[in-house]
């Protein structure tokens, strides 16, 4: 019979030892994001699979703050990460280190995250935008791709850490 396991059972590594590990070649970029939850979820994900970074960008909330702990718990300190205001400078930095800039956004070129070819051989950083604009204005022309996650309900829209939550994983899937 199936039993829950405990968190000794998990095997789960310690900071120090992530910091060591591997990581996809994968950044996540939030721009412009209200929620610290939002925040710390994201954190917790990446930590999840890997991913290289998460750029904070505009008025994303920057941890230490106890909102943000409450949902990454303390994936602030396992996963790297660096604060930019202004979102073009770090897609300017991020494509000056190869990296292929995808916007998760719902525009007249994006095209379904399961229809989007991830190459294991490139560099991807993936921008999610705020809760209720989306990526900023500005940052459009700069984008090299749109995705966007295929929806059936009523809604238009997925809460932005769940949102980051399924574009990591499709990620991870083919970079590790």
């Amino acid at each position: 019979m199936a039993h829950k396991l405990k968190l000794e059972e998990l095997n789960r590594v310690d900071v120090e030892t992530f910091k060591s590990l591997q990581k996809i070649p994968l950044v996540v970029v939030l721009d412009n994001i209200r929620s610290m939850h939002n925040v710390g979820a994201t954190f917790r994900t990446a930590d999840a699979f890997l991913v290289q970074k998460i750029i904070l960008c505009g008025i994303t909330p920057q941890p230490p703050h106890r909102e943000i702990h409450k949902a990454a718990l303390g994936a602030t300190e396992s996963v790297d990460w660096s604060y930019e205001s202004d979102i073009n400078i770090a897609i300017h930095d991020l494509k000056s280190q190869n990296f292929e800039i995808i916007g998760i956004e719902q525009t007249t070129e994006s095209e379904p995250i399961t229809d989007f070819k991830i190459d294991p051989d490139k560099k991807y950083a993936v921008i999610l935008g705020n809760e209720v604009e989306g990526i900023s204005d500005e940052a459009l022309p700069n984008i090299d791709s749109f995705i966007e996650i295929p929806q059936l309900g009523t809604k238009h829209s997925l809460n932005v850490s769940v949102c980051g939550g399924i574009v990591m994983w499709e990620f991870a899937k083919f970079l590790q």
